[in-house]
């Protein structure tokens, strides 16, 4: 599949998780950032001004959904994916009804990262909420 390039910010307070992804991504053409925690990710998101946030829901401190609803306040063009270690039929049901497009289970198969991420790239601007 080919995608459209774009800015990824990956929120993951597992650094070796994070920046593996971050790796990943840029090799495969997308501009990529990682962030720790709650409040570098508002930090960075300020910078990047993502096209895609793909956040592991987990983030200490913080409840990611939360999060989740802050970021997408400030970036309404953002799309999201999660990443959790946790991915029961209520936990992905909740997702999809906080916005996500996809849940992908950590540690994501690099084929199923690159994909999901492919996907929200290639896509227009997500609908705007009434």
């Amino acid at each position: 599949m080919n995608s459209e390039s774009c800015s990824v910010l990956v929120i993951d307070e597992e650094r070796d998780n994070a920046n593996t992804t971050v790796m990943l991504l840029q090799i495969w053409g997308h501009e990529a950032e990682a962030a720790y925690s709650a409040e570098d990710a508002i930090s960075k998101a300020r910078a990047l001004d993502p096209d895609v946030i793909l956040m592991d829901i987990g983030v200490p401190a913080r409840n990611g959904f939360d999060l989740a609803g802050e970021l997408r306040r400030d970036f309404p063009d953002a799309k999201f994916l999660a990443l959790s270690g946790y991915t029961p039929a209520d936990f992905v049901r909740r997702a999809r009804v906080a916005g996500f497009s996809k849940v992908l289970t950590k540690p994501a198969p690099a084929r199923a990262l690159k994909e999901a991420v492919d996907t929200e790239c290639a896509a227009g601007p997500p609908e705007r909420r009434l």
